[in-house]
């Protein structure tokens, strides 16, 4: 099987849980009915997961495919640090309408616990490469600061929208994540700039 094509399936495996884990939830959703929604195997999905609770973290591929997306949306004559806003305001929009507060919150706790791999901190992922592109592009054009290297302000942005998930998942959804974000994720990232 060529790269391509395993990531191709992988990506419908995951893409196919979360679409039912959304639908049903996640207690109620059986790898039976994943199999079945991706088109794949049962031998695809056990060679990429270990069972329904290895899923949990792939929710980073999820929003990687989401900034696939977005990316082709940004122009290069934006301003870095309204690409940034942009793409926060674009996640936390896709957060609320398809991801359940259950899923995020068991995402989290997941990640706190798991043994293996941290996908949201797997700095390979598209959207560590994403922020990093973007921050040494704001820093070239002198609109962010240059005595951070573009690892600490990527660590920054990252750490802040993971505070706010975690937040919204703490009250239990009690207020809108996207609306709330759009009011202080500006002000929390204005020190990022020069």
């Amino acid at each position: 099987m060529t790269k391509k094509n395993a990531r191709n399936t992988k990506g419908k495996i995951v893409a196919a849980a979360w679409k039912l884990f959304y639908e049903q939830g996640y207690e109620e959703t059986t790898v039976e009915e994943i199999i079945e929604e991706s088109h794949t195997s049962r031998g695809s999905f056990y060679h990429y997961f270990d069972g329904k609770d290895a899923l949990l973290s792939s929710l980073s591929y999820l929003f990687d495919e989401e900034y696939e997306i977005l990316k082709k949306d940004i122009k290069k004559s934006d301003d870095p640090f309204e690409i940034l806003m942009y793409l926060n305001r674009k996640l936390f929009t896709m957060i609320e309408n398809r991801v359940s507060l259950d899923l995020m919150s068991r995402l989290y706790s997941s990640q706190l616990v798991t043994k293996g791999e941290r996908h949201l901190l797997d700095h390979n992922r598209l959207y560590y490469k994403l922020l990093r592109s973007i921050t040494a592009k704001g820093q070239e054009q002198s609109v962010f600061r240059n005595d951070w290297t573009v690892n600490e302000i990527v660590k920054l942005y990252a750490l802040t929208e993971r505070a706010l998930i975690y937040d919204w998942c703490l009250c239990n959804g009690e207020y809108s994540l996207s609306d709330y974000a759009a009011k202080v994720f500006p002000d929390l990232m204005a020190q990022i700039r020069k």
